[in-house]
């Protein structure tokens, strides 16, 4: 079955940074999307970046663009994400998050997910 397991996370001071990783089992890694999504205490579950399976797209969302980076590599079945210059409402539990397909498909409230993992708390404090 699906498994999706997110490593990286713990704190850090606001400016700094954080690489969060994900190793994926379970599928065939190269042929999904892949996402990263977050939860904020007593916040809803948000999508965060997504890239496509070969990673000729990326995207994301606008409060972290320029700041996150979010990558992909296939032979290690790993998903990663670069987070620099953190801010304090960067604090949430981070989820790695595969599409049904491969490409990142949108609707009204965010990306389309099929399955996460258990999630990395990143936690941005002084």
């Amino acid at each position: 079955q699906v498994q999706l397991v997110e490593s990286g996370g713990g704190l850090a001071q606001p400016g700094g940074s954080l690489r969060l990783s994900c190793e994926a089992s379970g599928f065939t890694f190269s042929n999904y999307a892949m996402n990263w999504a977050r939860q904020a205490p007593g916040q809803g579950f948000e999508w965060v970046a997504g890239i496509y399976s070969d990673s000729s797209k990326i995207y994301y969302k606008d409060s972290v663009k320029g700041r996150f980076t979010i990558s992909r590599d296939n032979a290690k079945n790993t998903l990663y994400l670069q987070m620099n210059n953190l801010k304090p409402e960067d604090t949430a539990r981070y989820f790695c998050a595969k599409s049904p397909s491969n490409m990142v498909v949108f609707r009204s409230d965010g990306a389309v997910l099929d399955h996460r993992g258990q999630g990395t708390q990143v936690t941005i404090s002084s």
